[in-house]
């Protein structure tokens, strides 16, 4: 008779990993918070951690490309799904948010995140990258509603998702400093960018 595995695998314990420093980082500061922390809130020992990580450096990253890995593939089911520019804004703004991952829940922690990399020079071709590839997925969607919407050629993807990625940490930011900032700032912004170029709400 086989035995029924009971040890957790290791997909398993990275991701509790992840939500105990997303815990513990929110709380103290990625700066404070130490590996015996995050593998306590785990419920692991520094053991564990070391057997999965070899740093605080390679969680974080890890955690970074894990969020970015999630939304370009959350995106991609949605614009499967959604075609045109408007279906998809509707989209995002009925998304079950309780999914995400833990970067995609905080704002604080993201931006906290984004902080911990850049303040390192080492550290910055990885933020880069992670940050050329949200660019990137968000130019495929705009190229493609765009071209659903009939209104290809009238728009610069790559600009746009430049100009679209720099709104939406920027309104992050804006409503954790002030908590009045609407919740719904960055897909409003996103509608009236589309109304101004001409692609009907509907």
């Amino acid at each position: 008779m086989s035995r029924v595995r009971t040890r957790p695998t290791r997909d398993d314990t990275r991701e509790k990993l992840f939500e105990a420093a997303a815990r513990v980082c929110e709380e103290q500061g990625i700066g404070g918070a130490s590996i015996e922390d995050i593998a306590a809130a785990a419920g692991f020992t520094r053991g564990a951690f070391y057997s999965n990580f070899k740093s605080k450096d390679e969680l974080v990253i890890a955690m970074m490309e894990e969020h970015v890995e999630q939304s370009i593939r959350r995106m991609h089911e949605l614009l499967a799904e959604h075609k045109t520019l408007p279906d998809f804004i509707n989209a995002l703004r009925n998304m079950d948010r309780s999914k995400q991952d833990p970067l995609g829940r905080s704002p604080l922690l993201h931006m906290e995140m984004i902080l911990f990399v850049a303040r390192a020079e080492k550290r910055r071709p990885e933020l880069a990258k992670r940050l050329r590839a949200r660019r990137k997925l968000i130019a495929d969607i705009v190229e493609t509603t765009a071209k659903n919407s009939g209104k290809n050629g009238i728009l610069n993807p790559a600009w746009v998702g430049a100009v679209v990625l720099a709104l939406e940490d920027g309104f992050r930011l804006h409503r954790l400093i002030d908590p009045e900032t609407p919740a719904d700032s960055f897909l409003r912004a996103i509608a009236d960018l589309q109304r101004a170029i001409g692609i009907p709400s509907s």
